[in-house]
């Protein structure tokens, strides 16, 4: 686990947001899966282009933050609780 890399992840306020939208994913998006959010309605209340929704998406998966379930055509994301309390400790221990 690289904090550096996870802290320049989160450093942009919109991959933070996106996160943070996660933590509580029925009080910010309509549809909610047990899957997670469907990427389209993330793009939708960002109003970012889809590219750059999926680059931020991608991002924060590849540090764990946020985990993506593909079911046909569809991608859901929602957080990755576990490794999410692992950076908690880890930034505890450290500091």
């Amino acid at each position: 686990m690289d904090l550096i890399r996870i802290y320049k992840v989160l450093s942009n306020p919109m991959r933070a947001q996106i996160v943070e939208w996660l933590k509580n994913p029925s009080a910010h998006f309509q549809e909610v899966y047990e899957e997670g959010v469907c990427v389209s309605d993330i793009q939708k209340k960002a109003q970012l282009s889809q590219s750059t929704i999926s680059q931020y998406l991608a991002l924060l998966q590849d540090t764990g933050l946020i985990q993506a379930t593909r079911k046909g055509q569809w991608t859901f994301y929602k957080r990755n609780e576990a490794n999410i309390e692992k950076v908690k400790q880890k930034i505890m221990n450290q500091l």
